[in-house]
């Protein structure tokens, strides 16, 4: 009994490490508590006694339980990688959020986990582990049964794939950030097509991920003048925007009726709107903002 209390103290204080390496391999919260959990009842079965390293023991669980999960994944999905949105960790702006969801948000943005979902699952994880987490290729190369080089060439050209994406990098001010997803929004209001590119990036990206219910609509538009349009007829007159953080960016909720809609992340960048991530399923967005509106449900 003494030995199972030690375990389960221990593993505790390593939850968060797990629950950040798991979002970040799966993009999902839901997911990234599914894995932790099932590393759980593994370790609790298995024991550690003769663990030296609990840590990386319990890192390799957790990775290879998500690995599984990935290409259990990617058979399973239809639609192109490219074209799904990770699950934004989603909270309430200028109030303080638990440590777990904040370490979650803060150090991943969701332009870069869009760029990680077209990995394939083995780039992912070495990728994952070794340039956000310090593990070596030898303690990685196991994982995916590839030799410590092989390991560090799947991380190399996940790591050009990042790099050729050119993940952008948010404002620091989430004053100023706000000031321009706010102008963004009055400006798609008021019909302002002028005033919509004034703050979008000439080269800005919108991501819209609407599931499996709309599957004919765009996918990816680029361009200030294609976005600003897209705006323009995306305006929803009885609309309510509740402001957000979104993986630790400005962002929005929408609902209609008190109805969640829409997740909106925006990436703000020297001003201007370079990179916009919609979530428009919405099931999966209801799913999403559960604890997000039960603190802030002002049209509930």
């Amino acid at each position: 009994m003494v030995d199972d209390e030690w375990l389960a103290d221990r593993f505790e204080e390593h939850r968060g490490r797990l629950r950040a390496v798991a979002y970040r391999m799966l993009g999902s919260i839901a997911e990234a508590d599914d894995a932790v959990q099932d590393t759980w009842l593994r370790v609790s079965r298995a024991g550690a006694g003769e663990v030296e390293n609990l840590g990386g023991w319990l890192t390799t669980i957790v990775a290879r339980i998500c690995l599984n999960m990935l290409r259990s994944r990617n058979v399973r999905r239809e639609e192109p990688l490219d074209f799904h949105i990770p699950d934004p960790v989603v909270t309430l702006e200028g109030v303080p959020q638990p440590e777990e969801e904040a370490v979650l948000a803060d150090s991943v943005g969701l332009a870069l986990l869009v760029v990680l979902e077209a990995l394939s699952p083995a780039e992912r994880l070495a990728f994952v582990l070794h340039d956000m987490f310090d593990l070596p290729f030898e303690e990685i190369a196991p994982m995916v049964g590839r030799s410590p080089a092989a390991a560090r060439q799947l991380a190399s050209r996940a790591r050009r794939r990042v790099t050729g994406a050119e993940v952008p990098t948010p404002d620091r001010d989430l004053a100023r950030q706000r000031e321009v997803v706010d102008a963004f929004f009055r400006a798609a209001r008021a019909g302002d097509f002028d005033g919509l590119v004034a703050v979008l990036h000439p080269d800005v990206v919108l991501h819209a991920d609407f599931g499996p219910r709309r599957p004919g609509a765009p996918r990816v538009i680029r361009g200030a003048a294609a976005v600003a349009g897209q705006a323009l007829i995306g305006a929803l007159p009885d609309a309510t925007l509740h402001p957000a953080l979104v993986n630790g960016s400005a962002g929005v909720v929408v609902t209609v009726r008190g109805r969640p809609i829409s997740v909106m992340g925006f990436v703000v960048s020297g001003g201007t709107i370079v990179e916009i991530d919609a979530i428009g399923d919405p099931d999966r967005v209801g799913r999403i903002t559960a604890g997000f509106l039960g603190a802030d449900d002002p049209d509930a």
